[in-house]
């Protein structure tokens, strides 16, 4: 690891906040933490409504370089340049954002019964160690040639093959390219430095932060379902419903019979719901959830 360099030393927590396409869904799930993040005159040093912090909107690429240099104390980053710099950062928080794969594609023409000819290639791609280190497994003879964005426009007069990043894979398939392999998968993701985690002052807000990101999180994936039962009914609608832990069961005015709630996974509400009427549920009522924690 670089030797990293002590640029604060008055307990400020210092924020990375990634530029390009990961900004929008990384503001968006700050906001719904309650953490307001304000544009000033400054640019890329928006104000951050966390006491004792600053951000400030870097590349991805260069908050994973400052995470290792010490000179942020927590970002936001995508798990495949960590992967491709080596860097020595501790993983926080999977946000799950911009998911996308890594992976190797070339022009179908080239490929004999569906894989890479065995000759001289040049493989074009922005991550040098990553298709350094496939090139290797693969036992292929390639030469790297280094592209600077819109790697997908190599082949075939310029590259052999590429080694890029693709959400959907329609830019490699209008680009005629097909897939030979994946390298890995990876999403936009909360790093930390080590040095911050172990420092006592900031540790508690760094871990302040993770738990208010993770409970948003969590709440995406689930709703709250609140659901009326008689009494001769109530164990088996109570039986249905996938809660955290426990549903919370409350008697109705009148001891008419009981309203249910519980914090259901979001995908399995088609199944749910059905299921909860059949066996004697009614006045079913699903609700969207800000934040849960646990």
């Amino acid at each position: 690891m670089k030797d990293v360099i002590n640029r604060n030393n008055n307990g400020v927590l210092r924020i990375g906040l990634p530029k390009g396409h990961m900004e929008s869904g990384v503001l968006k799930l700050l906001s719904d933490a309650g953490i307001n993040v304000t544009p000033t005159a400054r640019g890329y040093r928006p104000a951050v409504s966390l006491q004792d912090s600053e951000a400030k909107i870097l590349k991805p690429q260069n908050i994973v370089e400052m995470l290792m240099l010490g000179s942020r104390d927590v970002g936001f980053a995508g798990a495949d340049w960590v992967r491709e710099m080596g860097a020595e950062v501790v993983e926080l928080l999977d946000t799950g954002l911009d998911p996308v794969h890594v992976v190797a594609a070339a022009p179908k023409t080239l490929l004999e019964h569906g894989e890479l000819p065995r000759r001289r290639l040049v493989v074009a791609s922005e991550y040098e160690k990553m298709t350094a280190d496939w090139i290797e497994s693969r036992a292929l003879d390639a030469e790297f040639v280094k592209s600077f964005g819109a790697t997908e426009v190599f082949p075939p007069e310029d590259a052999d093959a590429i080694v890029d990043n693709t959400a959907t894979g329609h830019t490699l398939k209008a680009n005629g390219l097909v897939v030979v392999d994946t390298l890995m998968s990876s999403s936009t993701r909360l790093y930390a430095c080590p040095q911050a985690l172990a420092d006592e002052s900031k540790r508690p807000r760094i871990e302040d932060l993770q738990l208010l990101l993770r409970s948003v999180l969590d709440a995406r994936r689930r709703v709250m379902v609140e659901v009326n039962a008689p009494a001769d009914k109530l164990a088996a609608v109570v039986a249905l419903l996938p809660s955290m832990r426990e549903a919370t069961v409350s008697p109705l005015y009148g001891n008419s019979g009981y309203a249910v709630k519980a914090a259901v996974p979001r995908e399995q509400l088609p199944q749910v719901i059905p299921a909860v009427k059949a066996a004697g549920g009614s006045d079913v009522v699903v609700t969207a959830l800000a934040q849960i924690v646990p």
